[in-house]
């Protein structure tokens, strides 16, 4: 059962008509408008708390004394993992707003910097062992600037360990709402949704691409892939939304790489 404090925090989506951005691009994916309401649903809902947050820290490992870089760190939820963890985390994002609650929740002696991936970041060459793209890279319809700087930024040998949208996940998206035409896998197409979210509702516009060419693109600005990963959810998921795993006992929302800097 979930509690009524979880349901209040829930992200609902709709998928609306591409039209519904294409005339005024800012309408979409203006996390300031809706920063402290996906912040709360963030903390404690099944994809992000659950699903993607625990996979990311799995696949991370040890990260005891690593220089790491979050790359859309949002407000903050897994650059504070990772610094409980030992790291010593720097991070960016392109919302002030968002920054404003991730200091909030990491003391004014954070690291943080207002940036948005695919231009220019203000960090010298080779500062990082490790660099967490958590949910931000299918934002861009261009992969290869943002990665180049990416790659710029890790240390020889050091990692980027990314999650973005499942490919398939998003085709079935499609095809359950009758609207496969406006999605067919092999094309790099933009999706956008209806965030509905403690009150506010918002449009979050993305990119979704096939794996060959996320995989090109990686490869492309060099990296060299040592993991893909479709985990499960975290275990305790099963208990606190036994539901929604019911209906999802494979989850297959998103897609999980660990790219070594070649």
């Amino acid at each position: 059962m979930i509690s009524s404090e979880r349901q209040e925090h829930a992200i609902s989506t709709r998928l609306v008509s591409p039209s519904a951005v294409s005339v005024d691009p800012s309408k979409a994916n203006d996390y300031n408008s809706f920063a402290e309401a996906y912040t709360a649903a963030n903390e404690t809902n099944l994809v992000n708390a659950y699903y993607e947050r625990p996979a990311m820290l799995a696949l991370a490992g040890d990260v005891a004394e690593r220089r790491i870089l979050d790359a859309g760190c949002g407000s903050g939820a897994l650059f504070a993992a990772l610094r409980d963890r030992g790291a010593i985390v720097s991070g960016f994002d392109a919302s002030a707003v968002m920054l404003e609650l991730a200091r909030q929740r990491l003391g004014d002696g954070a690291d943080l910097q207002v940036a948005g991936l695919g231009s220019p970041l203000p960090y010298p060459d080779g500062t990082f062992d490790d660099v967490v793209a958590s949910l931000v890279l299918h934002y861009l319809e261009d992969w290869g600037p943002a990665l180049a700087e990416l790659r710029r930024l890790l240390k020889p040998g050091g990692r980027l360990i990314a999650s973005v949208d499942h490919p398939f996940a998003v085709n079935l998206i499609h095809r359950e709402a009758g609207r496969e035409a406006e999605c067919n896998y092999f094309d790099t197409t933009n999706w956008t949704v209806e965030w509905t979210v403690g009150g506010h509702t918002a449009l979050v516009s993305r990119w979704n691409r096939p794996l060959h060419a996320m995989v090109e693109a990686f490869t492309g600005a060099g990296f060299r892939i040592t993991a893909i990963s479709e985990p499960e959810p975290d275990p305790a998921a099963r208990e606190m939304f036994p539901e929604a795993i019911a209906a999802e006992p494979r989850f297959l929302c998103f897609l999980f790489f660990v790219l070594q800097a070649e």
